[in-house]
Order: C-alpha cells, then sequence, then structure tokens
C-alpha cells in the first residue's frame, strides 16, 4: 500500500512538472517529465494488480511518448505504431474482461444485458465521430500520411467503444480523452487553427486519459474475476 501510494505520488508530481513546464513553454521540463509519465503510471498499476495486457498497454504508450518528442515524420509514424500496439492490447484486455462476457449464474445476466445495451447505443455515436473525423481531415493531410491516420483512427475508436460499452463510465471517460487527444495532435498534422498552447491540452487530455482506462481496468478486474477464474468453467485437471 506504501508503494503504491509513493509510485502514484511521484506519477503525480510527473505530471506536475510536465503540465507547468507545457504552459510556461519550458521544454526541457517537458522533455525531462514526459518519458517518466507512462513507466510511473505502469508501476503503480503493477502494484495494483495489473494484468499484462494494462502493463504492456501503458509501456506502448511510453514508446510512443519517447518517438513523438521528436518532429520528424518517421518518428511520427513509428509513435502511431506504438500507441497502435498499445490500443490492440487494450481491446484485447476489455474484451477478455469487460461486463459483456459475463453471462454466468455467478454474475446474472442483468450485467451482461445492461453492458450490451450500452454498446447499442454507443455504436452510431462513435462510428459518426470516426467517419466525420476521417473525411473533415482527410483533405489538408499530407498525402502519405492520410491512410496510416484512418487506419489508427479506426483502432483508437475501436478502443474506446469498447472502453465504454465493456468497463462502464470511468474506462469510457479515459477512452473519449484518449479520442479528444489524438484528434487534436491530428488536427495539428492537418495545418487547423489550434487553441493556445495546444501541447498542454495533448498531454492533460492524454495523461488523464492514460490513467482513466488503467484505474477503469483495474477497478473492473478487482470486481469480475476473469471467466477463466470461475470453478464453473474450468475444468479439473485432478484424475
Amino acid at each position: 500500500m506504501i508503494a503504491r501510494r509513493v509510485v502514484l505520488g511521484a506519477f503525480g508530481l510527473a505530471v506536475l512538472l510536465d503540465l507547468v513546464s507545457l504552459a510556461a513553454g519550458h521544454d526541457a521540463g517537458h522533455t525531462v517529465a514526459k518519458p517518466l509519465l507512462m513507466p510511473l503510471l505502469a508501476a503503480w498499476a503493477a502494484l495494483s494488480g495489473a494484468p499484462r495486457l494494462l502493463l504492456a498497454a501503458l509501456l506502448c504508450g511510453w514508446g510512443g511518448d519517447i518517438l513523438l518528442l521528436s518532429d520528424a515524420e518517421p518518428a511520427f509514424l513509428a509513435g502511431m505504431a506504438s500507441f497502435a500496439a498499445g490500443h490492440i492490447c487494450y481491446l484485447v484486455l476489455f474484451t477478455r474482461y469487460g461486463s459483456k462476457g459475463y453471462g454466468s449464474k455467478r454474475y446474472g445476466s442483468r450485467t451482461y444485458g445492461g453492458a450490451r445495451a450500452r454498446g447499442r447505443l454507443l455504436v452510431p455515436l462513435y462510428a459518426t465521430a470516426l467517419v466525420a473525423t476521417v473525411l473533415l481531415l482527410w483533405p489538408d493531410l499530407p498525402a502519405d500520411l492520410r491512410v496510416p491516420v484512418a487506419g489508427y483512427s479506426l483502432l483508437l475508436t475501436a478502443m474506446a467503444y469498447t472502453a465504454a460499452a465493456r468497463l462502464g463510465l470511468l474506462a469510457g471517460l479515459g477512452g473519449a480523452l484518449f479520442l479528444l487527444s489524438d484528434t487534436l495532435i491530428a488536427t495539428g498534422v492537418a495545418d487547423w487553427p489550434q487553441p493556445p498552447r495546444p501541447d498542454l491540452w495533448i498531454m492533460l487530455t492524454y495523461i488523464a486519459a492514460q490513467f482513466l482506462l488503467a484505474k477503469g481496468a483495474l477497478g473492473a478486474l478487482r470486481t469480475r474475476p476473469a471467466p477463466a477464474a470461475s470453478h464453473a468453467e474450468v475444468p479439473s485437471t485432478i484424475p
């Protein structure tokens, strides 16, 4: 418990240093603080009993963070690929442990039905957001980035939808903030008008997104053990 609090406090200090540095236009502070964020969040998650897929997703985010410190296009594409790998980890994790997978007697049909109904309501919302974003950005993106950005947007939207549909409010808010953060990046690449200090808003929404996704996933794991953990579903290996 003490170790978790110490690591979470260190994460909070790194977040504060990063956001204050961006607000003040102090690039050196951002360069120092940004690489610390996801390893500290992953350490806190590990001490909280996180599965490997959650840790992998956070460390893929760390790889993307490091790569996006460079403005070079190859680094941007590599960073996008690293984040995409993280979204795949999240997708597998949410699909495996999300409430939609629970129709057993232990949890009853209410949880399953609620997740299914929530998913049906969210489909048109996320589908509309994806199509509108890609169509609006497409003409203004560099030609060689259009297809990668569209493919990444599809994966990101699928992750955000799955977080909301299967894990509920906390993780769903994290997924939505991830969408917002990456949309801000994409509009910058498309050379659209930006708010003051766009990097501050990008990092603020991104950090909140990763924290909420991690916390939402940990909460789901605490309240809903993996299906394989159910005695009724695990075949006995004892002769």
